[in-house]
């Protein structure tokens, strides 16, 4: 089971769950999803509470996203040079999605921080599927709790394999 965790504009559009589990069963943790918009063109950005990884995609159909999740997860990760069997093993536990509030500021505040960079990395009225990867991939290298002692600071494209390594091993 995984949960999403919307941010208070997007909350109101996707269905809610009955259920109100505290954490994801997978590696990656929630995902916290907002939507920005870039060039006057929608977006999603959705950011891992446990790697810090993110996904862009464009705002169509998000109340669909609970059912794309996992292949839009399946592959970021397999962009990443994550092993097939530790996808599928994340994919399969990203069943059911739960709809639920945010709670931890610290994701969020990452994930705005994320979104006032997003422009930066797309270039106006020339932006395609492919520069929203490249874009996603700035995001990854991107420091995160920097302000922390150096072993304590985040960078996504690294801490990603790592978690799912430790929680799918073996």
């Amino acid at each position: 089971m995984v949960i999403v965790r919307p941010t208070r504009r997007l909350f109101n559009v996707l269905p809610v769950s009955e259920a109100n589990p505290t954490s994801s069963d997978t590696a990656l943790g929630d995902w916290y999803v907002s939507r920005l918009v870039v060039d006057r063109q929608p977006l999603l950005l959705l950011v891992s509470s446990t790697s810090l990884l993110s996904l862009l995609m464009l705002a169509r159909d998000v109340r669909g996203l609970p059912i794309r999740l996992a292949s839009v997860v399946e592959t970021r990760l397999r962009r990443l040079g994550i092993a097939s069997p530790t996808i599928n093993a994340e994919t399969l536990a990203m069943s059911p999605v739960v709809i639920a509030p945010t709670h931890n500021r610290s994701v969020v505040g990452i994930a705005v921080d994320f979104a006032k960079s997003v422009p930066y990395y797309l270039e106006p009225g020339q932006w395609s599927a492919k520069a929203l990867r490249q874009a996603e991939d700035k995001l990854a290298e991107t420091p995160c709790h920097a302000i922390r002692a150096f072993d304590q600071v985040v960078f996504p494209e690294k801490k990603a394999p790592e978690v799912l390594r430790m929680k799918w091993a073996g």
